[in-house]
């Protein structure tokens, strides 16, 4: 873990070095990816079954390729009360925070009599990836799957994989609250090939979201263009600006909610007070051999972990968004939350108050976790309606509207040296 002092000597160089650290695989696995599209392009669902043998350990033609409507329903079936009530009580607030995203069409008629606008429509299929093994969350199915449906996408595809064909049964019952129609058992840079291009049982779709390895990444990577992505995510990130006032435990458990993702996962406090940078360290240390993720969030913590101390929380801040993390906790009281994050710039998604942890946000609270990683916070956003939808614009004009506009789209073309363009207005303008 480091231990940084803003005012010390050497602070500019070390925070340069944790800002660039790329915590994103080292494998260079552009070319195993690329190979990998490029066979499930050209023998579809052959090269998929010897994947999913490969790699998932189970025969598809035997096991089965597909999950049905009626198995996830069984599943849901059988969760415990506690359980069901959780996922039905996430997926109504994922639901209601993403129908206030729906954008409105816009229809009107400008000075010169034109009439202009745009209208917006969702994607016709979207195909979700829901990591299997290590990463199996069914807050990630309702996350990915809801603000779809909102948007009114027809057909949405589930892709997964089922290592040694066991299937996660909360993954597939937040499937069935989620409204899913197709459900296929592969995983990998596979997967993401036969969304974007299809194979002979599974039609391609328009739109790839969903969280992955780097493999995944990769893949959704190179297949942009011929189809949307939300965006390309590598490990988790948490930084929780905070001042002594908080139990250094709770910062702790705050700061090792992110690190228990994966070993490359990255956990960072910003504080005002040192005595409280020592607390919240030594409370790091002893809760972790306490829980079941303690490997992972111990390479973690060891290899990404930073506290920092500053002068005053304000302080914090433009460092704050140089990181642009993915998940940014202002763990002060209410009036400081507000006036911090008033100065925030790059976060993916802000948590205000001493009662407002992250992990709240990765369950029931309703905005979406599906969050840029890596200081994509800079120019991206978390996954949204939006990302399920397009957006048409048109434009009608009558001779009083091309007679006020037309001459200088004629004196442009001209310009440009386009004389079709050119002849194409002033004729009717004639």
């Amino acid at each position: 873990m480091r231990r940084l002092d803003a005012s010390g000597p050497g602070f500019a160089a070390a925070f340069d070095a944790l800002v660039n650290d790329r915590r994103e695989s080292d494998a260079d696995v552009s070319a195993d990816v690329a190979a990998i599209i490029a066979r499930v392009k050209s023998e579809g669902d052959v090269a998929l079954a010897e994947y999913t043998v490969n790699f998932d350990k189970f025969d598809l033609d035997t096991s089965g390729w597909s999950i049905s409507k009626d198995e996830c329903a069984a599943a849901y079936d059988a969760l415990s009360p506690e359980l069901r009530d959780a996922l039905n009580l996430a997926a109504d607030r994922i639901r209601a925070y993403h129908a206030g995203q729906l954008p409105e069409n816009r229809d009107y008629r400008d000075g010169t009599g034109a009439r202009l606008g745009a209208r917006w429509n969702a994607v016709d299929a979207a195909g979700v990836y829901v990591p299997g093994g290590r990463a199996a969350y069914p807050s990630s199915v309702l996350m990915n799957i809801l603000p779809a449906k909102v948007a009114g996408v027809r057909r949405i595809v589930m892709m997964t994989p089922t290592p040694g064909g066991e299937v996660n049964p909360v993954v597939m019952a937040a499937a069935h609250i989620g409204g899913i129609d197709e459900i296929w058992r592969v995983g990998g840079a596979q997967a993401v090939a036969a969304l974007a291009y299809g194979t002979n049982r599974i039609a391609p779709v328009d739109v790839v979201t969903g969280p992955g390895n780097a493999w995944v990444a990769e893949a959704k990577r190179q297949i942009y263009g011929v189809v949307g992505i939300d965006m390309v995510a590598g490990p988790s990130e948490i930084v929780v600006v905070a001042d002594a006032r908080n139990d250094p435990r709770i910062i702790a458990a705050d700061l090792l909610s992110q690190a228990e993702h994966d070993p490359t996962s990255q956990s960072i406090l910003f504080t005002d007070d040192s005595d409280f940078a020592d607390a919240v360290a030594a409370a790091v240390t002893q809760i972790i051999p306490t829980l079941s993720t303690a490997a992972t969030m111990q390479a973690s913590w060891a290899d990404n972990g930073a506290v920092i101390t500053v002068p005053t929380l304000a302080d914090a801040i433009p460092l704050c968004d140089r990181l642009a993390p993915e998940h940014l906790e202002l763990a002060v009281d209410p009036a400081e939350a507000d006036a911090l994050f008033a100065k925030v710039r790059h976060a993916g998604s802000v948590f205000l108050g001493r009662q407002t942890p992250e992990a709240i946000g990765d369950y029931v609270a309703g905005p979406n976790h599906v969050l840029p990683t890596g200081r994509r916070a800079r120019f991206s956003s978390g996954l949204s309606v939006t990302d399920f939808m397009k957006r048409t614009s048109f434009l009608a004009l009558d001779d009083a509207g091309l007679a006020a506009i037309g001459p200088a789209a004629v004196a442009l073309a001209g310009a440009e040296g386009l004389p079709a363009h050119a002849l194409s207005v002033s004729q009717r303008l004639k």
